[in-house]
Parts: C-alpha cells; structure tokens; sequence
C-alpha cells in the first residue's frame, strides 16, 4: 500500500471555543454534521453514513482544544495515521478557527479537501456562521 500523505486545513468559524468543542468531541455533535449517526462505547466511536460504518479509536483530547481519531482499520494495518480537530484562537484579533490535520493518498487529496469542505460548511450551518 502506499504511502499516505498528510495535509493541513483551516477553516474559520464564528463560535466560542467552547461551542465549538461540544460539536468536535461529542458523539452527539459530530452526527450534526460529520457523519449521519456516531455512537461511542469507551474510546471507541462508530461514524455511520447511508451505506457504510467506520471505527475510530479516540488517540487523545484536550478538552475546549482538540480531539484526535485514528481509523480502527488503519490501526489494524500497523498504520499511524489520524485526524485531529483542533480549535486555535487568535490572541489578537480573538478570531475563533478550526484546523483539521488528516492523511490521504496523493491522487486523493484534493477530493478529500473538498470532502471536508463540505463537511466543515454543514459544521458552520449548524453553528449559525455560516
């Protein structure tokens, strides 16, 4: 298989930090907008879309800050890819955004760019910033 490569998005939001927090680390939150339907049982979270479901193991959270995943599938491969969610808040200008690191195949990148562009402006919809 191939390697992964990793990449690094900003998006900004119009949310507290801590609003924003509830909608990135609860599986409540996450089914408003990533995923149709998410469920957890310990560290483990259950993404569920129309037609398939994904195991995420929860790598670490600093609460209000960041969250980070990795795919279950990934972890069985030997793989250390993940995804993280993190909030960064401008100490000047107090502008709330929302980074998102995450790995994919090269000829892959700019669909999955797009994918959470997408995911990010239901995320905005939800948060009344859009």
């Amino acid at each position: 298989m191939s390697e992964k490569t990793k990449y690094e998005l900003e998006f900004v939001v119009q949310s507290s930090p801590q609003l924003l927090y509830q909608y990135i680390s609860t599986p409540s939150g996450l089914s408003e907008w990533f995923a149709d339907n998410v469920n957890s049982r310990g560290e483990l979270f259950n993404f569920i879309w129309d037609d398939s479901e994904e195991e995420a193991k929860l790598l670490s959270k600093k609460s209000g800050e960041r969250i980070k995943f990795r795919w279950v599938e990934d972890e069985n491969d030997g793989n250390d890819y993940f995804f993280e969610l993190r909030i960064q808040v401008d100490e000047i200008t107090k502008d709330v955004s929302l980074m998102v690191t995450d790995f994919s195949e090269d000829d892959e990148i700019d669909e999955n760019k797009m994918l959470w562009d997408n995911m990010i402006s239901n995320l905005k919809q939800v948060l009344g910033s859009a």
